[in-house]
């Protein structure tokens, strides 16, 4: 039996709560690592959280300027010398386009480290998604996550996203909420059929639980409507019917709802308050604007009509919520299309699940104080098409 699928047959068995054990065991005997550590991105995305039994007994490392973190960012395996002939090779931990964090191995190095390198590289991918089941059963990873303790809102509010990143042939997507640690109201959420690909941007109305707690009502009720099979129209017509059934109309929810059709780029859009997207296409931004209806739950029984979008291959789209469009500068002025136009053009060239991060470093720069007074939410999705 080959050692790769020993590896592997050693993760699937091994218990939720023991992932990192196993692999350890697996990889000192079959490919002679001395050392074996899992880093997992923080909810910031700013530093890789080591996964060890608490409290933490190593330090985090940070994602902008060490070799893990290399490895991180350029979603490629990063092999640096550790000493004695040895080296260390940081082998990104990704599922399915969704960046987790990284596997750092250290091993011999010569002609054996050069013949391991694929294999374990195929070992980390194994890994993230068995820590991905995982999660199901045990809060390690979830805990391994945080470099500080999340506010009971945020809690809720990222249990209630499908992830950070994900990729397909026909496009890649990034997101990104700041405060990461003690965000209220602001959501996205994204479901791919063979055929179709839905995506949600919310903008939240309040501060604390209660903000929490109507997007969780608002996206729960989406979700429900979206897996009965019935229009993006009608998704929105239902959701409406259920924030205003509990609130009536004290509590609402912006909401821009965009169902692609994966074959030919074509999106029936329903845009019900606040959220703003802007276009990159052939080297210029563009505000994209649509006929405004009104936010889920403002009045009973709201009808939405759905519009017409079409994207281009090579289309960079990014959705941003209030808490980036219109957040003031310490001189008042609002952020507003044209920074965010150069952000956008600033980025062009990292890949989309890094731009929403580096876009709300900017916004930092601009707002002039690192704590926000409210949400900010950046969704960025490249458009490749069939």
């Amino acid at each position: 039996m080959n050692r790769f699928v020993v590896a592997e047959r050693a993760l699937r068995t091994a218990a939720p709560h023991e992932l990192l054990d196993a692999v350890r065991r697996v990889l000192a005997d079959q490919y002679a690592a001395d050392s074996v550590e899992l880093f997992l991105a923080d909810y910031g995305l700013t530093v890789l959280q080591p996964v060890s039994v608490l409290p933490h007994t190593r330090e985090p490392v940070s994602v902008h300027n060490s070799p893990a973190g290399r490895a991180f960012g350029a979603q490629e395996p990063f092999v640096e010398a550790a000493g004695d002939g040895r080296v260390r090779a940081h082998l990104p931990v990704t599922v399915r386009g969704d960046r987790l964090g990284v596997l750092s191995v250290t091993l011999p190095g010569g002609e054996h480290a050069d013949e391991c390198l694929a294999e374990l590289a195929q070992v980390a991918e194994v890994l993230g998604h068995e820590v991905v089941v995982a999660e199901r059963d045990t809060d390690v990873y979830l805990q391994a996550r945080r470099k500080d303790r999340l506010t009971l809102a945020a809690e809720m509010q990222w249990q209630l996203l499908p992830g950070r990143s994900c990729s397909r042939q026909e496009y890649e997507l990034g997101a990104q909420l700041e405060p990461a640690y003690a965000i209220y109201g602001d959501n996205f959420d994204w479901a791919a059929t063979a055929d179709r690909l839905t995506l949600y941007v919310t903008n939240g109305m309040g501060e604390g639980i209660e903000a929490s707690l109507l997007t969780n009502l608002a996206i729960n009720a989406l979700r429900n409507a979206r897996r009965a099979g019935i229009s993006i129209a009608d998704q929105a017509a239902l959701a409406d019917q259920a924030v205003y059934a509990h609130y009536q109309g004290r509590c609402y929810l912006s909401v821009l709802m965009f169902d692609f059709d994966l074959a030919s780029g074509r999106a029936r859009v329903v845009d019900a308050g606040s959220p703003q997207l802007l276009r990159l296409r052939d080297g210029a931004v563009e505000h994209v604007a649509f006929e405004a209806q009104l936010p889920l739950g403002m009045f009973e029984e709201t009808d939405y009509v759905a519009q017409e979008f079409q994207a281009k291959p090579g289309d960079r789209l990014v959705f941003v919520s209030d808490g980036v469009h219109a957040v003031a500068s310490p001189k008042g002025d609002a952020y507003g299309d044209a920074a965010l136009a150069r952000a956008i053009m600033s980025t062009r060239l990292l890949p989309a699940a890094e731009v929403p991060r580096a876009i709300l470093r900017e916004l930092t720069g601009h707002r002039g104080r690192p704590a926000p007074d409210d949400d900010a939410l950046v969704v960025c999705l490249d458009w490749h098409g069939r």
